[in-house]
This record gives structure tokens, C-alpha cells and sequence, in this order.
């Protein structure tokens, strides 16, 4: 029985546990948000994004950037617990 379930499970665990490691490194791309907090930047000051809109998007940029470096930070020590 237990070598059946070595045989079943072990596999399917490692997967599971590979999609979830590129699940994480997806959801929280710190480049990508650093990109768009440098984007939010550049629409404000072409005049495309009005300083009100340009200051919600920071703040919500920086919270999920906070956020994400937490992650990574976590998933690099080999601790996840992603709590929202």
C-alpha cells in the first residue's frame, strides 16, 4: 500500500507544488510592478493621468509591491504563507 502511494501521489505532489511555486512567482512579479509604478510615473508627468489618479494608482502600486517583496522574501527563505 504505502509503496502504491509513492507511486501515485509523490508525483502529483510535486507538481502541485511546482504550480504553486509559479503561481507565486506570477502574482507577485516585483519587476513587473516596479514597471508599472514607473509607468504611473511617466502618464502623470505627460499630462496623460491627473495627479489624483495618478496618486490613487501609487498608493495601490506600492501596496502590492510591499506585498510582493514579502512573498518573494518568503518563498526565498522556503516559508510560504500568503495571507491577504
Amino acid at each position: 500500500m504505502f509503496v502504491l502511494d509513492d507511486l501515485l501521489f509523490r508525483p502529483l505532489i510535486g507538481i502541485v507544488d511546482t504550480l504553486h511555486s509559479l503561481a507565486l512567482q506570477e502574482l507577485y512579479d516585483v519587476e513587473a510592478l516596479e514597471d508599472e509604478r514607473k509607468e504611473n510615473r511617466l502618464l502623470y508627468e505627460l499630462g496623460e493621468r491627473s495627479e489624483e489618479e495618478y496618486l490613487d494608482r501609487k498608493e495601490t502600486i506600492e501596496a502590492e509591491l510591499e506585498l510582493a517583496r514579502e512573498v518573494r522574501e518568503q518563498f526565498a527563505s522556503g516559508r510560504v504563507e500568503v495571507k491577504r
